[in-house]
């Protein structure tokens, strides 16, 4: 089997249909009408579908949509749509390459990059649903006391453990060296 081969294997093997699934019915959720027939990745290989989502999200943030035409201008709206995912708020290592997409090459950080918009749309007050993926934790910043601090001084940690049993008494140590 070929490198390109095994590559493609183990990316495959990565792949979840059942969240794809579910990506795709709250991306239509969102966008407001029904998704083409298809495959995940024949559903949004020409990125229609997510600069349509991008503009539900952040209106106007993929100008220009082409829905036809060479290869070169279906990419473009892949990346219309990477860029106003990262200015939404999408980290750029859950942002996936326009290849990944398009020739099929990495469906697996598609779909990590979706679910990273999902994540992120909760950071957006103005959202009001639906949700995908779990609610990011929030910072929860505590304030102590300099005497809270101190009462901890004398507490031993657990990881320091025991000692029990680690003297040595000098009986057997060195023995099994002689012969």
């Amino acid at each position: 089997m070929s490198l390109a081969a095994q590559v493609t294997a183990k990316l495959a093997g990565k792949r979840d249909a059942q969240l794809e699934s579910e990506i795709l019915q709250w991306i239509a959720a969102i966008v407001g009408e029904p998704l083409p027939n298809g495959s995940f990745e024949e559903v949004l290989k020409d990125g229609v579908i997510l600069c349509k989502l991008m503009n539900k999200l952040a209106p106007g943030s993929c100008k220009k949509i082409a829905t036809s035409g060479p290869s070169f201008k279906l990419m473009e709206n892949i990346n219309s749509f990477q860029t106003a995912a990262r200015a939404y708020g999408v980290p750029e290592i859950d942002v996936f390459q326009t290849v990944d997409l398009f020739e099929k090459r990495n469906i697996p950080q598609v779909t990590q990059c979706l679910l990273a918009l999902g994540r992120t749309c909760y950071l957006h007050s103005d959202f009001k649903g639906p949700f995908l993926g779990p609610k990011p934790a929030e910072e929860c910043k505590r304030e102590f006391t300099e005497e809270q601090l101190r009462a901890s001084d004398g507490i031993i940690n657990l990881q320091y453990g025991s000692n029990k049993g680690a003297s040595q008494s000098g009986q057997n140590f060195g023995n099994s060296r002689h012969m």
